[in-house]
């Protein structure tokens, strides 16, 4: 006779000790990110960076010419914060919402992604923190590109 009480008690040792693991060896999601990035304060100056890396750049530009820079900088600090797992909430419009009708192709996409590499890396964040930032990131694609 099989005992199921006994078997269940096994696997949620197995699926707590796993969690432990996971959580305490750096595997878990991006839970850890936003302490990793050093906090909003951190993310603020990556956007202020990214703002200027935009102005600098005639083929990005040309999307933000007639933006309202304080908004964006605003939403932009609140996305990035609740991608990585922070405490912020975003506010702003959805992806789609905000690029509709920008018909942002993968060069220029692409090259809005090297922008922000190039904020992140004057802001001194190390390039394993930058990964799992883009990858948190790299959701809102297909919410951008072809609109």
């Amino acid at each position: 006779m099989v005992n199921y009480g006994s078997r269940m008690k096994n696997k949620s040792l197995i699926i707590i000790t796993l969690s432990y693991v996971l959580t305490f060896t750096g595997c878990s999601s991006t839970s850890n990110v936003y302490q990793e990035v050093g906090g909003t304060e951190k993310i603020t100056e990556i956007v202020d960076y990214f703002i200027e890396e935009i102005t600098f750049s005639p083929e990005i530009y040309a999307y933000f010419e007639e933006s309202d820079v304080d908004r964006f900088r605003e939403k932009m600090i609140e996305h990035v914060c609740h991608l990585i797992a922070g405490p912020c909430e975003y506010t702003g419009d959805t992806m789609v919402d905000v690029h509709t009708g920008m018909n942002v192709n993968e060069a220029h996409f692409n090259l809005t992604v090297d922008l922000f590499i190039n904020a992140m890396d004057r802001a001194g964040i190390a390039h394993s923190v930058q990964n799992k930032i883009l990858n948190a990131m790299a959701k809102t694609r297909s919410e951008i590109i072809y609109r």
